[in-house]
């Protein structure tokens, strides 16, 4: 009974994963099987499983899963599975830009079997593991592990009351740059800016998966952050537009490591990506500055929706 559960576990795993043979699943998984993550509680069925593997080979073409281990109680009631795979990041994963990272990962499946199939399948690793362990850690499954954690409640203020938090708060206007792969300048408008530390020197920016700008970004070593001068409002109409060619009007010159740097801005940085977080809707880049420069000009400010000059300001 123990040899024959781990053969099929044995044939079925490599025929999925390795070959992508999703339906071999079938020969060992219950018709009420659940796979249970162990460190969310979220469950999925078979067809998402199935579905979830396609997606990941997809993603990692190269993938290779060995089982070391299969230890099988004499009862035949639970068995625990230790495996290991190995593969490249070369497609896109649901929405992440691909980061040609390979990554070795490793995990352990605890199964409750009944009538010598799998009904419940309780894991260690899923799909934001496979992502942090090339290099793009979620914080949207570290806050719902913080929330489950302490007990901290799970609903939100609406967006309107959001907004209404958003607009009473003053920024200034950035345009963050980078190069694409081709080799042209791509840029879009935010005010999601902060400096981490000055030592190290390290700033963060936060942009929305559903631009065009978002892609290039993610898969670049570098960015640069343009602080807008109060000269610069239809530069900031250009980048916040959806044109296709932005740069075609702007004037801008390259820093050291590529990154387009606008002429006229208040100040400018290029910095080296250090981290990449995921969020439902949006990538947390903290970067490290590698040069900075500076103008003695007055820069743009952004309060609700509207734009002011920032030479008139009144000291409290």
């Amino acid at each position: 009974m123990q040899e024959n559960i781990k053969d099929a576990v044995l044939h079925t795993w490599e025929a999925a994963w390795d070959r992508g043979e999703v339906d071999a699943l079938d020969a060992i998984l219950h018709p009420d099987y659940q796979r249970v993550s162990a460190r969310t509680g979220g469950a999925v069925d078979a067809a998402t499983l199935k579905q979830n593997i396609l997606d990941t080979r997809a993603a990692f073409p190269d993938l290779v899963t060995t089982i070391d281990h299969i230890v099988v109680d004499e009862r035949g009631e639970t068995a625990a599975i230790f495996w290991r795979s190995a593969g490249t990041f070369t497609e896109e994963l649901h929405g992440v830009p691909a980061t040609g990272n390979r990554v070795e990962t490793r995990g352990s499946n605890f199964v409750e079997l009944r009538e010598g199939m799998i009904a419940t399948e309780r894991v260690t690793w899923d799909e934001s593991d496979l992502l942090a362990d090339v290099g793009v850690p979620s914080l949207g499954s570290a806050f719902e592990e913080a929330a489950a954690v302490d007990g901290a409640p799970t609903t939100a203020p609406s967006i309107e009351d959001l907004k209404g938090f958003n607009r009473q708060f003053i920024t200034g206007v950035t345009v963050v740059t980078t190069m694409d792969e081709e080799g042209n300048p791509r840029g879009l408008a935010a005010n999601s800016y902060a400096s981490v530390s000055l030592d190290p020197p390290l700033v963060l920016i936060c942009v929305q998966k559903s631009t065009s700008t978002h892609a290039p970004l993610f898969t670049s070593t570098h960015l640069g952050i343009n602080i807008m001068s109060t000269n610069q409002r239809d530069t900031v109409g250009v980048f916040a537009s959806r044109e296709p060619d932005k740069f075609a009007s702007v004037e801008w010159h390259q820093g050291p490591h590529g990154s387009p740097l606008i002429e006229g801005s208040a100040a400018s940085v290029e910095a080296e990506i250090k981290e990449r977080f995921l969020t439902k809707t949006h990538t947390v880049f903290i970067s490290r500055v590698t040069h900075a420069e500076a103008a003695d000009l007055d820069a743009m400010i952004y309060k609700g929706g509207k734009f002011y000059d920032s030479a008139e300001l009144t000291q409290l």
